[in-house]
C-alpha cells in the first residue's frame, strides 16, 4: 500500500490542494458559530461531504429541525446516486473495502477514479482504495487545520465558501484538457443551463442530474469506444 500511495500521490495534487484550501474555510467557518476543533475532526471523518458539511454550519446556526436536515442533506446529496450507479462495475469484487469505497465517493474523487488508471503493476481495487483514503485525509486535515486557525485567530468569514466553486472548476478544466470528446461535458452544461431556466435556480439540479444520466447512458457505446481508442 505505501508503494502504490507513493504512485498515486502525484495525481491526486489538485485535490489535496483543494481540499486542504476547502476545509480550511469549513474549519473558519465552523469555530466562528462556536464548534471547535474536535467538531471539525468528527465531522470531516464520519459526514465527509464538503457542501453538505457547508450546509450543516448554516443549519447549526439557525437551530433546524432534524427532519429539515435530513431533507436538505439528501437533496444536496441526491447526485452521489448517479455516481454511485457508474461506479458499480469499478467496484465489483473489492470486498469489506467496497463499504468504504463507497462512503467516501466525493465529486473529486469520482472525477479522479474515472479520469486515470492504476498505476502499472497495481490492481484497480487498491488505486481505488488508496486514492479515496488520501483524499478523505486531505479533507480531515484541512477542517482541522482550519478550526484550530479559527480558535487563535480571528478571521472575516466572508465569501470564503467560494472555495468549493473554484476547486470545482479546476477539476473540469483537468477533465476538460484530458479528454478528447468534449460531447459529455458540453451535454450537461446545455441541460444545465436549460434545467436552471426551466425550474429555477432553487429546484433544476436533481432534473437536470436525471436528464444528463439518461444522454450518458444514450451515449454510453461511443464514450466506452473512444476511451478504448485513448
Amino acid at each position: 500500500m505505501k508503494q502504490i500511495i507513493k504512485q498515486v500521490f502525484p495525481q491526486t495534487i489538485p485535490v489535496m490542494a483543494g481540499y486542504i484550501s476547502l476545509g480550511i474555510a469549513f474549519g473558519l467557518l465552523l469555530q466562528s458559530i462556536g464548534y471547535g476543533p474536535i467538531w471539525a475532526f468528527l465531522m470531516s471523518l464520519f459526514i465527509y461531504a464538503g457542501s453538505a458539511q457547508f450546509l450543516a454550519v448554516e443549519l447549526l446556526a439557525t437551530g433546524a429541525t432534524l427532519s429539515h436536515v435530513a431533507l436538505l442533506t439528501f437533496l444536496l446529496n441526491f447526485r452521489h446516486l448517479f455516481y454511485g450507479l457508474s461506479m458499480i462495475e469499478k467496484y465489483r469484487g473489492t470486498g469489506i473495502r467496497k463499504l468504504y469505497l463507497i462512503f467516501g465517493l466525493t465529486d473529486e474523487t469520482y472525477a479522479l477514479l474515472t479520469g486515470y488508471k492504476a498505476p502499472e503493476g497495481f490492481s484497480d481495487k487498491n488505486y481505488y482504495f488508496a486514492v479515496t483514503l488520501m483524499n478523505h485525509l486531505y479533507w480531515i486535515l484541512g477542517c482541522v487545520i482550519g478550526s484550530v486557525a479559527g480558535s487563535i485567530i480571528p478571521f472575516n468569514t466572508t465569501g470564503i465558501d467560494f472555495a468549493m466553486t473554484a476547486l470545482f472548476a479546476v477539476l473540469v478544466i483537468e477533465q476538460w484538457k484530458k479528454h478528447k470528446n468534449h460531447i459529455p461535458a458540453i451535454s450537461g452544461f446545455l441541460i444545465t443551463i436549460a434545467a436552471l431556466y426551466i425550474f429555477g435556480a432553487d429546484r433544476f439540479l436533481i432534473p437536470s442530474l436525471i436528464v444528463i444520466s439518461f444522454v450518458l447512458l444514450y451515449m454510453k457505446s461511443s464514450l466506452d469506444g473512444e476511451k478504448n481508442n485513448e
